[in-house]
């Protein structure tokens, strides 16, 4: 990967617009700004509403932890993004994430051993990915785990960060000092 294309703008050289979305997220749950909100801060209205989706997904949607986290590696996996696989492996770990299963992810194969929530979203996910629809059975057992609500949480979740490993990998956003990527390329 070759040199981060949108680093971060120092403060002095933001206008207005970008020092007010700066700060919002710096004072939120995330503590800084970071990741896709570097290069999105190139349009600070857009990067306002953007993160307040994230931080519902994150923080406050109905889905346990470790399946957003889930569903943030297999996202990070589909789209190669090594910034946010270094930045939510170990969150996904430390939910009770199985390493064997994070391992196999970012291999590119399904884990042999989940859960039956973590089958149940990655199947959900996997199947929206590759065939762009969901099966009836598929949507059934999420429905029956997760609910309506879940179901959409789950679905929005997955093109959230679908979006932001969009906008990292055109900005070429860079991995923190020192850190290797983790993910090979998948065969396209």
């Amino acid at each position: 990967m070759s040199t981060d294309r949108m680093p971060a703008v120092a403060r002095e050289q933001m206008t207005a617009a970008q020092k007010e979305a700066h700060d919002e997220i710096a004072s939120g749950p995330r503590g800084a700004v970071f990741g896709p909100f570097v290069p999105l801060l190139r349009s600070p209205e857009l990067t306002r509403r953007l993160q307040k989706v994230g931080e519902y997904l994150r923080y406050q949607a109905v889905l346990p932890r470790k399946i957003t986290e889930l569903i943030i590696l297999l996202t990070a996996r589909e789209w190669t993004q090594q910034f946010e696989w270094h930045h939510h492996l170990p969150l996904a770990l430390a939910q009770g994430l199985n390493e064997k299963a994070a391992q196999a992810i970012a291999d590119g194969r399904r884990p042999e051993e989940m859960s039956d929530d973590e089958e149940i979203a990655y199947e959900l996910c996997r199947e929206l990915g590759q065939s762009y629809s969901v099966s009836d059975q598929t949507y059934s057992r999420a429905l029956a785990r997760f609910g309506e609500q879940g179901v959409v949480e789950l679905v929005v979740l997955h093109g959230y960060y679908t979006l932001t490993a969009m906008v990292m990998n055109v900005a070429r956003t860079a991995l923190p000092e020192g850190a290797r990527p983790a993910l090979p390329a998948l065969p396209r």
